[in-house]
């Protein structure tokens, strides 16, 4: 995709490259805010075939900045699916097998209402002015969305990070319509570090004068300086130490000794520098403030009186939860927490910590033993549900 082909985030606000839909006024969002969003839309890929039963269709939920091109070339970067390693046909997710349906959350930039997005009330982008939207919102949106397809119950619901939110959210919300649930490198709850990480985030964004208080696109400007920095300090939790230093060590940068300035001396500062410039060409920077905010207000057993495993009392659903030993954004001791209400709530659960040295970011990459881990629970789950041959449609 060459620069003249490129859109620009806010241009797939209005117009997104994928599957939409609409929910007029008749048929409101109602949010945790104490407000109802209306009308409303949601932008959404597919893959696979749906069976003549409807029985063996799996949605996908994305995490913080991800959307819904998990197995098709991105539409404003060219680039491959974010979970393609994943999905497709013949792959672990099979698309030649199963019904893949992954929306982009209310509140995102890539077609569903957000941010971006027009408000038919006044005709201009909302800007902040759209309603603070939470995990339950989103995952509210995606049941709506669902019942559009005329699909009662999916056969899984699988997410990484903020997408293993929506997953814990769905079986607790829904119990009786998710057969099976996939949460990876995730946890019940946003830590008071994960909030104070997002924090710095947001910080950086509304500092950046481009920013305009919220009115950057109505105002033909972008906080691309703000959002890149708030993309570099919030990548840096999604590796491990030993991962950064593995690939960059104190190696510097296409030269031979510092320049005792500061330019990007280091490998690793040329690095987030281009983390940070590629981000802002795929995202909105108030999407990212909603986005970073939903994630901190979730408190699953907080819903719940406190107790956790109330949350998912009296579930038939099947759990499967995977961390990394080197996540430490979401450790291996918040899926434990995890696994400890499931079992005292009495549902059916398995769980498997991946040794790698690849931080959060794993779930994202080629990791054999989730592979596997994944691929035999969706096998023994597709004969459990009855689905012919795996789910084939």
């Amino acid at each position: 995709m060459n620069s003249l082909e490129r859109k620009l985030p806010h241009d797939e606000a209005n117009h997104p490259s994928s599957l939409v839909a609409e929910f007029d006024r008749e048929t409101p969002l109602a949010l945790d805010a104490g407000v109802e969003l209306a009308p409303f839309r949601i932008a959404y890929q597919t893959y696979g075939t749906l069976n003549a039963e409807r029985t063996n269709a799996i949605l996908v939920c994305h995490a913080l900045t991800g959307d819904q091109h998990v197995a098709n070339r991105h539409p404003v970067t060219g680039k491959p699916g974010w979970w393609e390693v994943l999905i497709g046909p013949g792959k672990i997710i099979d698309t030649e097998r199963f019904f893949v349906i992954c929306p982009n959350v209310i509140g995102g930039c890539l077609g569903s209402t957000g941010p971006a997005s027009i408000n038919p009330e006044t005709g201009r982008v909302y800007g902040l002015d759209l309603p603070v939207v939470t995990i339950r919102d989103m995952v509210r949106a995606q049941a709506m969305l669902v019942d559009r397809l005329g699909i009662d119950r999916l056969f899984c619901v699988v997410g990484g990070s903020m997408g293993g939110m929506q997953v814990l959210q769905w079986a607790s919300s829904y119990p009786d319509r998710v057969f099976c649930a996939l949460p990876i490198a995730t946890g019940a709850r946003h830590s008071s570090q994960n909030i104070a990480f997002h924090e710095v985030g947001r910080q950086a964004v509304m500092a950046d004068p481009d920013w305009c208080g919220g009115n950057y696109i109505e105002e033909g400007r972008r906080p691309e300086k703000g959002l890149a920095v708030a993309r570099m300090a919030a990548h840096i939790t999604y590796l491990s130490e030993s991962a950064l230093h593995r690939k960059f060590g104190r190696n510097l940068q296409d030269r031979a000794k510092p320049t005792f300035g500061f330019d990007a001396d280091f490998q690793i500062e040329s690095y987030l520098r281009h983390q940070g410039m590629t981000f802002v060409e795929r995202f909105d920077a108030n999407s990212y403030l909603y986005m970073t905010r939903a994630m901190d207000y979730f408190d699953l057993a907080a819903d719940h009186g406190g107790v956790l495993g109330e949350a998912f009392r009296g579930s038939k659903t099947r759990f499967c939860l995977v961390s990394f030993t080197s996540d430490w954004l979401f450790p291996t001791e918040e899926s434990r927490r995890v696994v400890h209400a499931l079992n005292a709530a009495g549902a059916s659960v398995s769980f498997v910590e991946i040794e790698t040295d690849k931080g959060h970011d794993a779930f994202l990459l080629d990791e054999p033993e989730m592979f596997a881990a994944i691929g035999g629970f969706l096998r023994s789950a597709a004969q459990a549900a009855g689905l012919e041959d795996g789910a084939r449609p």
